[in-house]
């Protein structure tokens, strides 16, 4: 079921069935081992939308970032717009950023846009094979 939410920009899905706290956690783990340890800057910046269950997926998402990545800095930039984020990668320096965030899809949808160094987008399917080989 999982592997549904990976899509051709980012990861999306129906919130809680598709996506939810659980899966953002999972993906944050990985994605937190990926971009520090190819990348000397160390640093992930975080954002999230307006969408109601945002918060609560922008938690899960801080939690398995501080369980997966060390002697990193965790710029928790929190209610932003998806620009935003890609401003502040590239302000910071930034290893990536990853965005709670469903874009333009329905209210009942949530997601995750990831984006690495120089704010450059890292696809669903590049996400769904860092995560496969953690």
């Amino acid at each position: 079921m999982i592997d549904k939410i990976f899509k051709t920009y980012d990861i999306r899905g129906k919130y809680p069935k598709e996506i939810n706290e659980a899966a953002v956690f999972d993906v944050a783990k990985a994605l937190g081992r990926h971009f520090t340890s190819k990348n000397k800057a160390k640093k992930i910046v975080l954002g999230y939308d307006a969408r109601l269950s945002s918060p609560s997926l922008y938690s899960s998402l801080i939690k398995g970032l501080r369980m997966s990545v060390l002697n990193s800095e965790i710029i928790l930039a929190g209610l932003m717009t998806t620009p935003m984020l890609y401003f502040l990668v590239n302000h910071f320096k930034a290893s990536g950023g990853i965005m709670v965030t469903a874009s333009h899809n329905p209210k009942d949808y949530n997601g995750l846009k990831v984006v690495g160094g120089k704010a450059v987008p890292l696809s669903g399917g590049e996400i769904y094979k860092i995560i496969s080989n953690f």
